[in-house]
């Protein structure tokens, strides 16, 4: 394992590099690294090889789908970055990033502009509260056009947003920029596989422009501080030093959010990225201070970037290596990881051995004497450590703010294709589950099927692969069963006689019951209305236990009947051959009997769905929930959006998540929550009984 070097807190950036898919961010990863140094070549993702593109089903799809932290060096200053996944499917990735960065590189394509993945990290960094700056990426590529990607920026996202420099030129004819801090121009070399440049004046066909964006900048800059404003008025000019200075503090604010611009491909504008990002952005100790709670104490500690705090580090990444194992991401949070220290998991109540500690580039790790507080870093083996586990000192458990991943809303079965696979099929399970919390798997004893849960088609799918590659478990898909449940709707009464003789003592139970419905929801109640001992108080409760058994099983389509009262009202019994398993028999009789004769129905489970949409896709939502047999309870009004509530049958949200990203070009999110059971229209229930009979 190569070496690496030990960077100190003031001399750390941590940057989430976050955007919609098919933006460009995994290329500018690669450049950034590229012209710092720390990368020894120049990757492509179109042949498979960029720094931050490790997976194999990553290269096969031509996408990042998990979170790859690497590194840049500027000047000194270690920039540590966080490669992110575009895509809808794969956001728990995004949020991770988020939850460790101390500020954020948005990458906006010059063609493309804002799109629903960029308006959903907006938002993540937006909740953290980080500051952020836009990269429009793609400045090269025909049709690219940065004024009308920065006035959507502005009209979707950010009203604060203001250019730091602006392009010449564009598509295939963009060969600089001008930077408003300085206001020369940087014409870059043909050829120059870093990006290097010639200094020049502002070419004359952009004068105008450079004066608009200039003034605009200056005066935004000045209205920060009151003493530049004043100097402003008076017309004097605020020095590069101090309108970088006043830029910092206003990202700081959530006040301004500068917008710069290059090509990842011909590597121009990543000199000047690099620079910002040390200039404008925090280091740790100065991003504020973190929560952390104490076990057992009840108590809250604020925590510093600094090495003579107590140690605490957040594993915001798991993922597992062949010839390695277990490899665990992490970022200190105050004092320092230092290689062979003693930690201690407080989740999980465990010591863990940091050995080998190393920082993240790609796939390449550096080993590394320690780590500074505010940086990033890598371990493997560690023993009972997870994503979201708190590393701390063994004498000062701490407990960091967990990352909040979504909650997964689209569901498939799954079976291993061989006996073997399903030997293997649950610990494969468990570990995928690991490496991505965003995906859930567990077994259904009631339905009979294993049911895994993602954020998507394509992010389940790509689990698939990964069990196959990694695990070498196979398994086949189809749609996972609905928990359907009966009941009855009128009242019934009838007999459950049992009679066996053998030769030797025979069995022998007889009881009347009763059956009536009960509330949704309110379960089951039994009552023993038994008079004169026609039935011994001994043998009463197995004719309970006979009913419930025998409910469980149903009448109509083997779903278990909920929702009725059973009134034991008479019977007889045998001195000799009566006995607490006949009576139960009996009890089963009995129900069956009655049960037929009670109005059984089917009832569906009924999920209370919240769809949040933009306006402009509310006629589809509300036709489709329509469609489905969902019934709309309420519309909650917001800022260009609305939040729909719907009550819909679970058997008609299969692949909801994929329909309504489709219906609103991925604008669109929802939850959803069981609301209980309902019964179902007789022509529904009919084809769902008949399909269950001819698949047994």
């Amino acid at each position: 394992m190569a070496e690496g070097k030990e960077y100190l807190t003031e001399n750390i950036r941590n940057v989430a590099v976050l955007g919609h898919g098919g933006s460009g961010k995994t290329m500018l990863v690669d450049a950034l690294a590229f012209v710092g140094g720390t990368a020894r070549r120049k990757g492509n993702v179109a042949e498979g090889h960029a720094l931050t593109m490790t997976a194999p089903e990553e290269i096969q799809h031509g996408i990042s789908m998990q979170l790859t932290p690497a590194f840049s060096e500027w000047k000194g200053t270690k920039i540590n970055l966080i490669d992110t996944p575009g895509y809808l499917d794969f956001t728990g990735e995004a949020l991770a990033a988020v939850r460790v960065a101390d500020a954020a590189v948005i990458v906006v394509s010059a063609t493309s502009g804002v799109e629903v993945g960029t308006e959903r990290v907006w938002r993540y960094c937006e909740e953290r509260g980080i500051p952020r700056m836009f990269f429009v990426s793609m400045m090269d590529k025909e049709h690219a056009d940065f004024r009308k990607v920065f006035e959507d920026i502005r009209e979707k996202l950010a009203e604060s947003a203001l250019p730091v420099e602006i392009p010449v030129g564009a598509g295939p004819g963009f060969r600089g920029i001008i930077n408003l801090f300085s206001g020369r121009t940087h014409m870059y070399r043909d050829g120059s596989a870093t990006g290097e440049y010639d200094e020049a004046d502002v070419p004359a066909d952009l004068e105008d422009i450079f004066e608009e964006w200039t003034t605009e900048l200056q005066e935004t800059l000045a209205t920060t501080d009151e003493e530049l404003l004043d100097r402003y008025l008076e017309g004097e000019e605020i020095t590069r030093e101090e309108a970088l200075e006043a830029m910092a503090i206003a990202m700081e604010r959530d006040e301004v959010v500068p917008v710069l611009c290059g090509s990842s491909t011909r590597v121009y504008g990543i000199r000047a990225l690099l620079r910002k990002m040390v200039e404008l952005f925090p280091d740790p100790s100065e991003s504020g201070s973190h929560s952390a709670s104490r076990p057992g104490l009840d108590q809250e500690a604020e925590l510093q970037a600094t090495d003579d705090g107590s140690f605490a580090a957040l594993v915001f990444k798991t993922a597992t290596e062949p010839h390695v194992g277990e490899l665990s991401y992490f970022r200190v949070f105050s004092g320092v990881a230092v290689n062979g220290m003693d930690a201690h998991n407080a989740g999980q109540g465990s010591s863990e051995k940091l050995n080998h500690v190393s920082i993240p580039l790609g796939r390449e790790r550096l080993e590394v004497p320690r780590l500074h507080a505010g940086d990033i870093g890598v371990v493997a083996k560690l023993k009972n450590t997870a994503t979201n586990d708190t590393l701390s000192s063994p004498g000062r458990p701490l407990v960091l703010d967990r990352i909040d991943f979504p909650k997964p809303d689209v569901s498939v079965a799954m079976k291993g294709a061989t006996r073997a696979d399903d030997d293997k099929i649950g610990e494969a399970l468990q570990k995928l589950h690991d490496e991505d919390p965003t995906f859930h798997a567990e077994f259904n004893p009631e339905l009979g099927q294993t049911i895994a849960r993602g954020l998507g088609e394509l992010h389940l799918d790509v689990q698939m692969q990964r069990m196959k590659r990694k695990y070498n478990v196979s398994v086949e898909t189809e749609q996972p069963r609905i928990a359907y449940r009966e009941t009855i709707t009128r009242t019934a009464e009838g007999r459950g006689r049992f009679k066996k003789q053998t030769g030797g003592r025979g069995q022998f139970g007889d009881c009347w019951v009763r059956l009536s419905p009960r509330p949704r929801g309110d379960g089951y109640e039994f009552v023993d209305n038994i008079k004169g001992g026609v039935i011994p108080g001994k043998y009463v409760p197995s004719v309970n236990k006979g009913i419930q058994e025998a409910a469980g099983k149903g009448i109509l389509a083997g779903f278990a009947l909920v929702d009725f009262a059973a009134e034991c009202y008479d019977g007889s019994y045998h001195s000799v051959d009566s006995s607490d398993i006949a009576f139960k028999v009996a009890g089963s009789l009995a129900f069956r009997e009655v049960a037929s004769r009670a109005g059984p129905v089917l009832l569906e489970p009924i999920i209370e769905v919240e769809v949040s949409t933009p306006d402009e896709y509310m006629g589809d939502i509300m036709g489709d929930i329509t469609q489905r047999r969902g019934k709309v309870q309420g519309m909650v009004p917001g800022n260009g959006s609305t939040t729909v509530q719907a009550l819909v049958p679970e058997a008609e949200l299969y692949k909801y998540a994929t329909a309504l990203r489709s219906m609103t070009q991925g604008r669109a999110h929802h939850t959803r929550t069981l609301a209980g059971y309902e019964p179902m229209p007789a022509h529904e229930a009919q084809h769902v009984i008949e399909a269950l009979k001819a698949e047994e």
